[in-house]
């Protein structure tokens, strides 16, 4: 497989598939590291002498053009960052002459490609289309995506996919663009090549004990994940809002707390396929209660199968604190995925915060850690830890499939496998 570091872009043209879909308030970026992240693989093809067809999504636009996500908003700040003036692409569609134009060194930046129904090969219908009209439809967007793909692949002459975030999407810029690159002139960028040896380090070369921290509001949104952790890892931490739907199910009180009375069986099945497997599964033994959702509210530490009516556990107790600290920081690979609390509230961040600090403690004596998800990434950020764990993914989506054991079709696309 072709690698960015071996590969020489001297006087080649390269798309590059970027995540740049950021954060925006009134077309003001509040947080540009998707962009940062991306800078390495950019600034290296640029340095070789080759040129750089930027391609990226911004949100869900169901119209073409759409102002409110367009590309160009962003487009003095991309230039900023990478050093060069970046030329702008008004319709991805068209953009063959700006492409052609370029000269080594130079950057150009696509309009948002979701503008196009064909990036995500779905049709935009009316509402009270009629199912011959969907099935039709259905037929058309697959034949103009060919078109719109082949379209895309025709600027360049190398394909670089340094977009994980997108990786588990089979759409044109993320999968299909690949099929019109030979192996040798495609590869993943920087980004993406770290996160797909993250993944593969946590979940297949794996150093033991194998720990992985479960948390989040509900089971039911991690039930393909837990289930194949199951027969994967060593010990199991479920935390958070979903640990009550698992204290209930073994019986306890948990009062107000979040619960999923339809998935008590299912914490049961769960509960048993880990003794089956020989995995330790660790639930939280006390809790921080509060009267009220908010992070003034009266609170108190009660074990976590005791919680009284108009109470509800907002964050996991000393004592849980204590016994998740020892497992993590005996563990040599370690996956965090969920906070054990509303830690956007700070009277109930601590057991997040201790967390952290073990797996901090533990990388520290040799572990692997990655953490992944939008909360447990926001977790380390507050807490400081983003350099003391071992890697940060930014996959989102494509990392909770890649933990589910699913074949992501960005990754395949490149690899093969």
């Amino acid at each position: 497989m072709q690698t960015i570091e071996k590969f020489n872009f001297a006087g080649k043209k390269a798309f590059v598939r970027v995540d740049f879909n950021v954060p925006m308030n009134e077309a003001i970026i509040t947080d540009d590291t998707r962009i940062r992240a991306a800078l390495p693989t950019l600034k290296k093809i640029l340095a070789d002498g080759g040129s750089v067809i930027i391609a990226s999504h911004m949100g869900r636009p169901k119209k073409n053009p759409d102002s409110k996500y367009t590309l160009q908003a962003i487009l003095p700040h991309v230039s900023k960052l990478l050093g060069v003036e970046v030329k702008f692409a008004a319709d991805c569609a068209d953009a063959a002459a700006a492409a052609a134009a370029l000269q080594p060194g130079e950057a150009l930046l696509l309009e948002n490609l979701r503008f196009y129904a064909e990036e995500e090969g779905k049709a935009r219908l009316a509402d009270g289309a009629s199912d011959e009209e969907k099935a039709e439809a259905k037929k058309a967007i697959k034949e103009s995506q060919k078109t719109f793909t082949a379209t895309l692949a025709s600027y360049a002459d190398c394909y670089v996919n340094d977009a994980f975030g997108t990786a588990h999407r089979a759409h044109a810029s993320t999968a299909l663009i690949a099929k019109h690159f030979d192996e040798s002139n495609k590869m993943f960028g920087y980004l993406m090549e770290k996160e797909v040896i993250a993944v593969q380090k946590v979940m297949t070369d794996t150093a033991r004990p194998f720990t992985a921290i479960m948390g989040g509001s509900k089971v039911s949104s991690k039930i393909d994940i837990i289930e194949n952790l199951l027969s994967k890892v060593d010990n199991l931490i479920i935390t958070g809002g979903m640990s009550f739907t698992f204290v209930k199910a073994l019986g306890g009180q948990i009062g107000n707390s979040l619960c999923e009375d339809d998935k008590l069986e299912l914490a049961l099945e769960l509960i048993d396929k880990a003794k089956a497997n020989g995995v330790k599964l660790v639930l939280p033994v006390d809790a921080k209660i509060a009267d009220a959702f908010n992070n003034d509210a009266n609170t108190q530490f009660v074990p976590d199968n005791e919680v009284p009516e108009g109470w509800l556990g907002l964050d996991i107790g000393p004592k849980t604190e204590a016994i998740f600290a020892e497992v993590i920081k005996a563990s040599k690979t370690i996956l965090w995925n969920g906070p054990t609390g509303v830690f956007e509230f700070e009277n109930f961040s601590h057991g997040s915060r201790t967390v952290g600090e073990a797996i901090a403690a533990a990388t520290k004596n040799g572990a692997f850690s990655l953490v992944g998800g939008g909360d447990s990434v926001a977790c380390v950020n507050k807490f400081g830890l983003v350099d003391s764990v071992s890697y940060v993914s930014t996959g989102g989506g494509a990392l909770l499939e890649a933990i589910e054991g699913r074949v992501l079709p960005g990754i395949e696309a490149i690899r093969g496998f």
